[in-house]
């Protein structure tokens, strides 16, 4: 198979060989210095987060469903991981292969033109995720100190380190490799002695009926990192070192994650308001706390810079120094003015009804479709409007079987989706999986236009 081309006019950028750092703006070749183990720890730090530990809440109780049981818990945690971090390491191989940013590899296959439409789609989600990382720390500290201090000062320290960390961003990920996946190791094996302590609840004691229901929460905190992937994947020295190291890290990590969250949620009766307290609760446990709250940048880190990258995409020529500034600026003040997580469990089917059904059209025309013969990712590159047509079938699969609910969607969306469900006949059930049929309707409609496209080439 013929490697689809990188941007045009590529150009060495790297100005020290012994520590590179990613390109200023948009049309300068990366360097690739990380391997295994810099992917693998990049990608373990990322699928720890506070956000993890409640966020099992959806996963223990789905809505509209009773308690699972921990057995179906967990399985459903391993099962949802697993599959979205698979999602997750091939988009990184697109970024390994091209050498460009996951928002411009998506011009191979919209057209430069309409890729501007999912690159302000991530935008909004990467702000999102920032504003909800800050928020997250700021709860940390509050919670270690009994929410004294301002809040606002909180969510100032961290937004600024978090944006220092976005200048030189592969030293970042080498600082992480080297220092902080550790810490947070050795954090998590102590949480995970000291609650296994505890009493818990039979394996079995609960339900199963909203097992799919939690596999696709666990698949979406996943799925949220495809559109991400390939700005750190591009960097990689190999495709199979950007797989196996996204693969490995962020899977290992949430599952282990989201096992303790588990855990603690039952210590406080499915309270996820009252989360932090069972960790602070433990012996020490305010030491190894402090470990994971300040490890929680990296996920802010993430989320400003890939904005960054996503913006390169609308403005290639202007530096990426200034792009992360000014975004983590703008976070940073989104963060002093918002508290309510009350629509965070929405906010994530939203993400996945979109980026899962983008990830099978990117995937499928990449390896299976036009990408084969090489994808044209420079500024002229022509629209392919055609590719609009899986995206929204995988949308309105994953719609009908599970309508987003968020504050001002309220009225109009979900009735909006209920009439379709009724004209269709496609209601939800306990065997349903919006991500997974999503998935699948957007490939195979993929597939097809490849399979149309190569009939159509072979008569001409």
């Amino acid at each position: 198979m013929t490697a689809p081309p990188s941007l045009d006019a590529p150009k060495i950028g790297a100005a020290d060989p012994r520590h590179p750092e990613a390109p200023l703006v948009l049309d300068t070749e990366p360097p690739r210095p990380l391997g295994f183990r810099d992917q693998a720890a990049f990608w373990a730090n990322l699928g720890v987060s506070l956000l993890g530990f409640s966020g099992a809440a959806w996963v223990l109780t789905p809505s509209g469903h009773p308690q699972l049981s921990l057995l179906a818990a967990i399985t459903a945690t391993v099962v949802g991981t697993v599959v979205g971090t698979a999602m997750v390491a091939v988009s990184g191989i697109l970024g390994t292969r091209t050498g460009a940013p996951a928002m411009a590899i998506l011009r191979g296959l919209f057209g430069t033109k309409l890729s501007y439409l999912p690159t302000v789609l991530n935008i909004i989600q990467c702000v999102g995720w920032g504003v909800f990382e800050l928020t997250v720390i700021t709860l940390g500290v509050e919670a270690m100190t009994d929410g004294k201090g301002p809040h606002w000062l909180y969510v100032l320290l961290a937004g600024a380190l978090t944006t220092a960390l976005t200048i030189k961003p592969l030293g970042s990920v080498r600082l992480l490799r080297r220092y902080v996946t550790i810490a947070v190791g050795v954090s998590m094996l102590y949480f995970t002695v000291q609650l296994l302590r505890q009493d818990t609840p039979s394996l079995n004691e609960g339900s199963w009926s909203g097992f799919l229901p939690a596999v696709d929460s666990a698949l979406a905190v996943a799925v949220s990192f495809v559109p991400l992937a390939a700005d750190y994947t591009r960097h990689s020295r190999s495709t199979a070192k950007s797989f196996w190291g996204t693969l490995v890290g962020y899977s290992t990590a949430q599952i282990w994650c989201y096992l303790l969250g588990l855990l603690a949620l039952l210590q406080v009766g499915g309270d996820a308001d009252k989360i932090f307290d069972t960790f602070l609760g433990v012996g020490a446990g305010w030491v190894f706390f402090a470990v994971l709250v300040v490890r929680e940048v990296d996920q802010s880190f993430a989320n400003v810079y890939s904005t960054a990258m996503s913006v390169h995409n609308l403005l290639p020529k202007v530096d990426r120094r200034v792009l992360c500034l000014g975004i983590g600026t703008l976070v940073t003040v989104l963060a002093m003015m918002v508290d309510d997580f009350s629509t965070y469990e929405s906010f994530l089917y939203l993400i996945g009804s979109v980026f899962v059904p983008m990830f099978a059209v990117t995937a499928v025309d990449f390896f299976l479709g036009s990408g084969r013969r090489g994808w044209d990712m420079s500024q002229d590159a022509p629209v392919r409007w055609v590719m609009l047509v899986p995206w929204a079938l995988g949308f309105s699969a994953y719609q009908l079987i599970n309508p987003t609910q968020l504050t001002g969607w309220a009225d109009f969306w979900p009735r909006f989706w209920a009439d379709a469900q009724n004209a269709t006949g496609i209601h939800a059930t306990v065997w349903t999986s919006a991500s997974l049929f999503s998935f699948f309707t957007a490939g195979s409609a993929t597939l097809a236009l490849a399979v149309i496209g190569r009939q159509r080439a072979v008569a001409r």
